[in-house]
């Protein structure tokens, strides 16, 4: 097979994920009637997307990470605007904890942290894993738990080597603090891996971060997305929406760094992972009320 049927390939499976990932976004059984009526109004968008992604993929091989981000950023949102940058060691163990309100979210950190050794810990999921050199800045947690021990211990071998790691502690996507309530009580349910991460790599400067504005308020207004019940599958289908018709991605995303929390102090007080789990979720609250068009908890 030539390289150019290899990629014809290559972008034909990956649209093919995407419409497989739509379709789940908005309820449809995947053998329904209207699922082939979706998958034909759908297609060129999806195969957009799926060009869009291989070419973000050829960037990662040949500029790194960060500026293939920041080529893909403005294809998905009306901007970025950031603060804390400074916040950011340049070397040295760094873990980056923040929320995970999706859509532009991954896009949006990985073109602000310039560190070249910037590993995501990040869920697996068969479009990335087609991603060849994008997967091979991942380390991957399969949903069904099956191989997350040796996950978690790739990404603390990283860190206690110096690496730079950035990580979604829900495991799962949030309410944008700038669109939907319930983004503080979702800190709640972070994974205590933050804790253990600081617990063993010790020497790692914490760093919380914030995204808001991610998911467009016009793509959650939709009558649409009022077709799945509950709040979290509402927002998957907005999220959807958004990845597929560009009039939902003109509001700008914003991000917010925080002041470095130092493992050791962490440890000072003998504290264990979830009690340092929940320090880290108190520094993301904090940033999150000061997050421009918090819409609060209620």
């Amino acid at each position: 097979m030539s390289a150019r049927e290899q990629a014809r390939h290559m972008r034909a499976a990956l649209t093919q994920i995407n419409l497989d990932d739509s379709l789940a976004a908005f309820g449809v059984q995947p053998h329904a009637l209207l699922a082939k009526l979706l998958r034909k109004l759908l297609g060129w968008p999806a195969d957009r997307f799926a060009a869009r992604l291989l070419e973000f993929d050829v960037l990662v091989a040949a500029r790194g990470l960060r500026a293939a981000a920041q080529w893909l950023l403005p294809h998905y949102c009306g901007g970025l605007r950031v603060s804390g940058v400074e916040h950011l060691a340049a070397g040295g163990a760094l873990l980056v904890v923040s929320n995970h309100p999706g859509m532009a979210d991954t896009l949006a950190l990985l073109a602000s942290i310039a560190r070249n050794d910037l590993r995501v810990l990040a869920g697996a999921r068969p479009f990335l894993e087609r991603l060849q050199h994008t997967s091979e800045h991942l380390i991957m947690l399969n949903a069904d738990g099956t191989g997350q021990l040796q996950a978690v211990r790739s990404a603390l071998r990283h860190l206690q080597a110096g690496g730079a790691l950035l990580t979604f502690p829900a495991g799962e996507i949030e309410p944008d603090p700038a669109a939907l309530p319930g983004a503080a009580a979702a800190l709640a349910r972070w994974s205590d891996s933050v804790g253990l991460f600081a617990r063993l790599a010790p020497q790692t400067q914490i760093v919380p971060a914030v995204v808001s504005g991610a998911i467009s308020a016009a793509s959650l207004r939709n009558p649409l997305t009022r077709l799945r019940r509950t709040a979290p599958d509402q927002q998957r289908f907005a999220v959807a929406l958004q990845v597929l018709w560009p009039g939902y991605r003109r509001a700008p995303v914003h991000l917010a760094f925080g002041a470095p929390l130092s493992g050791a102090e962490l440890l000072r007080n003998g504290a264990g992972a979830a009690a340092i789990t929940r320090t880290v979720a108190e520094a993301v609250q904090a940033l999150l009320q000061r997050t421009a068009g918090y819409v609060g908890e209620g």
